[in-house]
């Protein structure tokens, strides 16, 4: 391919979309789109968010169903958006904006999402454990 081959195909983002599709057609691949949320999460985010649970849930029982449930809400992803619902956060509060009570920063600060997590675990079900327990009988909570 000439170099005003690819200038001219790179000016053009439906052409080069358009030959995306076609090559990989041509090779049998699909092309997919990701969640939005997905490309942005980092191993390194996910993994900060847990010890920061950590420390705020020292007991291993609560800590793991805390655990077990924002991994299965959110995949420890601070930034998580429900397209459909718009539940935010790692514990998919709705409306997001309800983690205000726990700091301004809700949208952006793991410990201020798992704090309100916690608390409305506590308030609600008692414990994480008791939330678990819920979730696991219901696929919610």
């Amino acid at each position: 391919m000439s170099v005003s081959v690819i200038r001219r195909v790179v000016s053009s983002p439906k052409k080069v979309l358009g030959t995306a599709a076609v090559a990989a057609a041509t090779v049998g691949m699909a092309l997919t789109a990701a969640p939005a949320h997905a490309a942005t999460t980092s191993v390194a985010s996910a993994t900060q968010a847990q010890a920061i649970a950590h420390k705020m849930i020292p007991d291993a029982a609560q800590f793991n169903a805390f655990s077990h449930i924002v991994q299965h809400e959110s995949g420890w992803d601070v930034d998580a958006t429900n397209a459909s619902s718009g539940a935010y956060g790692l514990v998919q509060a709705l409306p997001g904006s309800k983690m205000a009570s726990a700091g301004s920063d809700w949208k952006t600060n793991a410990a201020t999402q798992i704090k309100w997590g916690l608390d409305y675990m506590n308030s609600r079900y008692g414990s994480p454990v008791g939330a678990w327990n819920f979730w696991q009988a219901n696929g919610w909570y």
